[in-house]
């Protein structure tokens, strides 16, 4: 077993877009909350729905389906904000990210995850850190931090900053 795979175990958060199961190491997510409403911010990218105040911090949430080409995220009694925690410029930054549901916490051990495929996904294969395998279904688990450029992440930054 190579090291990069062996990398991939441990605790995920599930959740689904259109109907797939993408997940995220528990280590990077803070919370999920119920998408409730987000305050628009004009001159921001579509894949940024707006802002929410977060315990006093403003926090920008993306809708991940307009990131992977998946269409807009419709708000039903499952929509959640995924809190999740990056490293920019050094600093921790809050990003939210919607998903139509959150699933739950699962463990994967090395010999559940393979590493990305290199055709046959919608998304670009640089986002996703592994797939794993849970009785006959694949998870696609994200890279956070490959998912946002740079760019976009300070874009982001500065609109929370603005609000």
């Amino acid at each position: 077993m190579n090291e990069t795979i062996t990398l991939q175990a441990g605790q995920y958060l599930t959740f689904k877009l259109e109907g797939e199961v993408f997940a995220l190491g528990i280590d990077q997510v803070r919370e999920v909350l119920e998408f409730d409403r987000v305050t628009k911010v004009p001159q921001t990218p579509d894949m940024m729905r707006g802002v929410i105040n977060l315990r006093g911090s403003v926090v920008p949430v993306i809708d991940l389906k307009l990131k992977f080409g998946m269409g807009e995220t419709q708000k039903t009694v499952n929509t959640c904000v995924v809190i999740v925690e990056l490293e920019l410029d050094g600093e921790n930054t809050l990003i939210g990210a919607l998903a139509d549901s959150v699933q739950e916490v699962i463990d994967l051990e090395d010999e559940h995850v393979e590493p990305p495929p290199k055709i046959g996904t919608r998304l670009n294969t640089e986002l996703i850190r592994g797939m794993g395998k849970r009785d006959e279904e694949f998870i696609i688990i994200l890279e956070i931090e490959k998912v946002f450029t740079l760019d976009e992440l300070e874009i982001l930054q500065n609109a929370a900053e603005i609000s």
